[in-house]
């Protein structure tokens, strides 16, 4: 199982709200147990029964929970470079100019390393590639996430705390500074 459709796996889960989920696949085995798995057991709940361990199909399997998941309010825009516009024509040729720091995973956005510390980059800021621009938390892990391009940071484009998915746009960086 490729890292790739592991991550597509952990949307999933997330999307159906799943408590536990197993998979086994030769010597390979995967159990993901969520907040809500651990929640029922704190107060005593009686959990349903976890579905089987099923086999894996060989085919790259579809997926597309039988219900749709409720559409999340869409995120405001957070900051954006002060900078005077003569018209939105040329802001518009800008923004293609802009290079994104994508998020390499799912998992929880934090602009810094802890809610008394100021933010790892803003608005204005110069960043080289290798600098740390943010944090993304995954399964009680916090992992730094360092940008990979060179510029200046133009626009953040998610909310401290809000949830990212894989390759969402968290930045946008002018590479000419």
């Amino acid at each position: 199982m490729t890292f790739k459709e592991i991550q597509d796996l952990l949307k999933l889960i997330s999307k159906l709200e799943l408590a536990e989920f197993k998979l086994k696949e030769d010597d390979f085995e995967l159990v993901v147990r969520t907040k809500d798995y651990y929640k029922g057991k704190e107060q005593g709940a009686i959990l349903p029964q976890t579905a089987p361990i099923l086999p894996v199909p060989a085919v790259q399997p579809s997926f597309s929970p039988s219900q749709p998941a409720p559409a999340a309010p869409a995120a405001p825009k957070v900051e954006e470079a002060a900078a005077p516009a003569e018209s939105g024509k040329k802001e518009a040729d800008n923004s293609a100019n802009y290079l994104p720091i994508k998020s390499p995973m799912v998992g929880t956005f934090y602009r810094s390393s802890s809610p008394d510390k100021a933010a790892y980059v803003k608005v204005g800021d110069v960043v080289e590639a290798g600098s740390v621009v943010c944090i993304i938390e995954a399964m009680k892990l916090f992992n730094e996430i360092e940008s990979e391009i060179s510029g200046r940071i133009v626009k953040v484009m998610v909310e401290d705390a809000q949830p990212v998915e894989y390759d969402q746009v968290l930045f946008l960086v002018d590479p000419k500074g």
